[in-house]
């Protein structure tokens, strides 16, 4: 049998990664400071190594090299030599078998074994502590997967972003109670675009799905040992390589797939993406792929110490964007995404992603002005976690357009106010009129990403059922997750039979999910809110792939816990209305016409004074809101009213156009959406029970 080799030459426009060049397959990898590199074969029966073939072939730091008579199915890896010197930053460990960061399919299982890491007993940072066991046999394989973007596949639905309602999922969980997936596809990306699951998603007002990460990751050693596993999927192994179990089929193909079923259906697909740092950790961590390619270039290292690495992410490491191969790198996999259909990212911690070599965060940082210049990733839906662990990390409204931006502060300051915090009246106004003290310098509403729940924190359900975090499943104690939590559980920790209690916490839901659907700024919903999904009050599910955060169907037609009529009414408003889905800020000011966009009345009709805002937040808030785009005057203004407070109260019904009725077309105290709307006339006072959000329009608005 004749031994394969590599052979160089056919240097034109190499890349890295893995090209079909003639009859064969060409290879390329970065790395600045290795002195040799081996291109790792293996049997596809077998998963034995087959062959170790030298790159041959170098241009500054791409190695490269030609394999004849190879293609799609081929499992291979590579070796790096180099220095094993972790006080100059170089961990190079010829033993161990690294994945390409640029492979866009894995095979076989990582294993925790003490093969894979890169030192022995603890002594990471000894330079004659360097471990020569093999890694192959724990570690998976690269696989050559093809994929061939057709030009006839279904364009992308393009949803503006002044239309964009965003649904935040779980690939996995979202679907494995489903009672109407057939089971082999419970759990898959493939269920998403069945039609009982997008019929769903468009039925409740849908157009743009933000999926937690895809890309191929493992769990932490601590979670094994527990027996856990990491559910979130924020530890990244392979950012171009799908996650194998999330896929029914085999390969990027299947992928590409199910991103045509969900576009023809109209939906929008956003994935989570993880560049701010890998599953390697911290120098105890593992060596599988960037550490001993080269981790020097492709790490952040402490300058005066470089055998310790810099952790702006808190997950032991942070990666390199300030290198222009890291930056390459990155953008290389965003395309690749991109290829296969998606319609955008978020990015996380992507503050981490903006920093110059110093650390510092910079608003023009390369990443988004190389993203500026590629057609085919400018188009897309961008949006950022705007913080990170570093200096300066919080970084809400200081990215570029056209970065979106998660805000944390509309989080916060609507929890606040509907618990009924002092002093949050005018904090909540600002925000609900598109905070504009944020985005305002450069930006527009749509800056803005306004959530209330996340997959990080509590879900809707238990904001409103828990004072204190209970993440005792997690095995760290209950001191991992998020504080504060800003929540009301209403007078009883946890479930409660109390009826009383039980209202109370269905109108907050509604109001805060009202609140986050009719405010200025792009809507995102937690998937299981709409249900009332709980996780027993825990607010830090990473790690548990179990009933507790798979989506629980059964909620459907429960008008306890059941929500969608309320917020499918709410979206309809949305839609309906081009105030409350308008690309400028509320002013107050009034314009050429002698009209305001917005007037803030306390609950006696008379308009805020400035002392007003400084007052406890129990009092009610009102605002008149002028939809100039309103084809006829009669139909141009909103009365939206909140009261957080738990007492009932009355309301003094301001002045409606053309001396008509006001017609009530939302209400939170309502237990379900009612086909009858009540009339409320000028003069008359309004009862106001307690914790109520309420949306009345003019007769002529009726939907």
């Amino acid at each position: 049998m004749k031994t394969p080799a590599l052979t160089g030459g056919l240097g034109d426009s190499v890349r890295p990664g893995v090209e079909p060049l003639d009859d064969g397959l060409r290879f390329g990898v970065v790395s600045r400071h290795a002195e040799r590199i081996e291109l790792c074969l293996f049997d596809a029966q077998s998963g034995r190594e087959t062959a170790r073939l030298p790159m041959p072939e170098r241009e500054g730091d791409l190695w490269y090299g030609y394999l004849a008579d190879a293609g799609p199915g081929l499992l291979y890896g590579y070796r790096a030599y180099g220095p094993y010197q972790p006080g100059r930053g170089h961990r190079f460990n010829p033993h161990k078998l690294l994945i390409d960061p640029h492979a866009t399919a894995l095979e076989g299982r990582f294993v925790w074994n003490p093969a894979v890491f890169g030192y022995q007993d603890r002594h990471c940072n000894d330079a004659d502590a360097i471990d020569s066991r093999d890694s192959a046999p724990f570690v998976p394989r690269c696989r050559v997967s093809p994929f061939s973007a057709e030009p006839s596949r279904t364009p992308r639905p393009g949803v503006p972003w002044a239309d964009t309602v965003i649904y935040e999922l779980h690939a996995r969980g979202y679907t494995m109670r489903h009672p109407q997936v057939p089971t082999p596809l419970r759990g898959k990306l493939e269920a998403l675009a069945l039609p009982v699951v997008t019929d769903y998603l468009r039925g409740l007002g849908i157009t743009t799905l933000e999926l937690l990460p895809l890309a191929a990751f493992i769990d932490e050693q601590r979670l094994v040992s527990q027996g856990l596993r990491n559910y979130w999927g924020y530890n990244p192994l392979a950012p171009l390589a799908l996650h194998a179990p999330y896929l029914a089929g085999t390969g990027p193909a299947s992928f590409a797939a199910v991103l045509d079923r969900l576009h023809e259906a109209g939906l929008e697909l956003i994935v989570d993406v993880v560049f701010n740092h890998t599953a390697e950790s911290d120098a105890y961590g593992p060596t599988l792929t960037l550490r001993g390619l080269d981790n020097a270039l492709y790490y952040r290292l402490d300058p005066d110490h470089p055998e310790s690495y810099v952790n702006y992410s808190g997950c032991g490491n942070t990666l390199d964007l300030s290198q222009p191969a890291v930056l390459e790198w990155v953008l290389a996999a965003l395309r690749y995404w991109a290829r296969l259909g998606v319609d955008g990212f978020r990015l996380d911690l992507a503050s981490a992603l903006m920093r110059d070599r110093s650390g510092r965060f910079q608003t023009h940082a390369p990443l988004f002005d190389a993203i500026g210049k590629d057609e085919l990733l400018r188009p897309l839906k961008w949006i950022a976690e705007p913080w990170d662990l570093g200096p300066g990390g919080q970084a809400l409204g200081r990215f570029p357009a056209p970065v979106a931006q998660w805000n944390d502060r509309f989080r916060d300051s609507a929890r606040r106010f509907w618990r009924g915090d002092p002093h949050t009246t005018g904090e909540w106004a600002t925000r609900l009129s598109g905070s504009a003290d944020l985005f305002a310098m450069a930006r527009t509403p749509l800056a803005g990403i306004n959530l209330i729940t996340s997959h990080d924190g509590f879900t809707l359900a238990d904001l409103t059922a828990y004072q204190h975090k209970h993440n005792w499943a997690n095995g760290e104690q209950n001191r991992d997750g998020h504080e504060p939590n800003w929540s009301s559980h209403g007078g009883v920790e946890g479930d409660t039979a109390d009826p009383g209690i039980g209202i109370l916490r269905r109108r907050r839901r509604r109001a805060l999910l009202g609140s986050v659907l009719l405010a200025r700024g792009v809507p995102m919903l937690l998937a299981g809110d709409e249900l009332s999904h709980t996780q027993d009050g825990n607010n830090n599910a990473y790690c548990q792939d179990n009933r507790l955060t798979w989506i629980d169907w059964s909620a459907r037609g429960d008008t306890r816990r059941d929500l969608r009529g309320f917020v499918t009414r709410a979206l309809s408003l949305r839609r309906r209305f081009a105030a409350l889905h308008g690309s400028g800020f509320f002013t107050g000011q009034i314009d050429d016409s002698g009209a305001r966009d917005i007037l803030w009345l306390r609950t006696d009709g008379r308009p805020f004074s400035r002392q007003d805002w400084d007052r406890h937040a129990d009092m009610a808030l009102m605002a008149l809101i002028c939809d100039k785009q309103a084809s006829d005057a009669a139909e141009s203004w909103i009365w939206l009213i909140m009261q957080p407070g738990t007492d009932t109260r009355a309301v003094q019904v301001p002045p409606s156009p053309g001396g008509g009725a006001w017609v009530c077309v939302l209400d939170s105290t309502r237990e379900t959406v009612a086909d009858e709307f009540p009339v409320y006339v000028t003069g008359q006072s309004m009862v106001l029970p307690g914790i109520a959000l309420r949306v009345l329009v003019s007769p002529a608005c009726r939907l």
